[in-house]
């Protein structure tokens, strides 16, 4: 990917060190240049396979102090669950017609959530939703009877992760307009997330590389082993 003359900048202003969690994110707001408020990343490398079902690392954490941004929800439900949807504010609420509408390409929105009996329907589209990470799940409670707690709980500040085909998370934990220490705290509530999900079947380090980063920006590593020697 091509870089801009901006980024590199920023980029050689790295320095070729494990940065501290207050370091990391100082650097990164000190340097946001751009005209929009940033989403700060946070990006892991665990130590598992991926390809075995049984290191699926998933789930799902609620950020202390939000994600900062407003995220559009849409809710497959029918009857009295649509009107609950509906009551609880979710952007976009149906049944047949968000299927058919989705089916021909329409993804504009950030979180699914169904209700059980419209998993059916919904499985039809899953080769659109899966990739896109769209997909309700029961795992992750986006399948449930319970359609204002699934609402509320994402309007909260919930959000859903999935370790990649490389073994890596990435994963939104704020905006930079955030003060330094309420972007540390949202990354601590992630980082101990996932040290609850390590597999059994894991060997070795598990949480090998920790990187934070922002939308436009380069990243910054950090000391992963010693932050997680903290957590425990």
């Amino acid at each position: 990917m091509k870089r801009g003359k901006r980024y590199k900048e920023i980029k050689a202003k790295v320095e070729k060190k494990e940065y501290t969690v207050p370091e990391a994110f100082t650097f990164l707001k000190d340097n946001t240049k751009v005209k929009f408020d940033e989403t700060a990343e946070v990006s892991i490398r665990l130590g598992i396979d991926p390809r075995k079902s049984d290191q699926m690392v998933r789930g799902t954490v609620f950020l202390p102090h939000g994600t900062g941004k407003k995220i559009k929800i849409l809710v497959f439900a029918t009857g009295d669950k649509e009107k609950e949807a509906q009551e609880a504010g979710a952007d976009y609420v149906g049944g047949d017609e968000l299927v058919e509408r989705i089916e021909k390409g329409w993804t504009d929105f950030d979180l699914a959530i169904s209700v059980p009996e419209m998993m059916a329907k919904v499985g039809k589209i899953g080769k659109i939703l899966g990739p896109k990470g769209l997909m309700p799940n029961p795992k992750v409670g986006t399948v449930t009877k319970n359609i204002t707690e699934a609402v509320n709980d994402a309007r909260k500040g919930k959000i859903e992760f999935r370790v990649d085909k490389t073994a890596n998370l990435h994963i939104p934990i704020g905006k930079l307009s955030f003060n330094p220490e309420k972007l540390e705290e949202n990354f601590l509530e992630v980082l101990r997330e996932i040290i609850k999900l390590k597999p059994v079947t894991s060997k070795g380090t598990y949480v090998k590389n920790i990187f934070i980063s922002s939308t436009m920006g380069p990243s910054v590593q950090l000391n992963a082993q010693e932050i997680v020697k903290s957590l425990h």
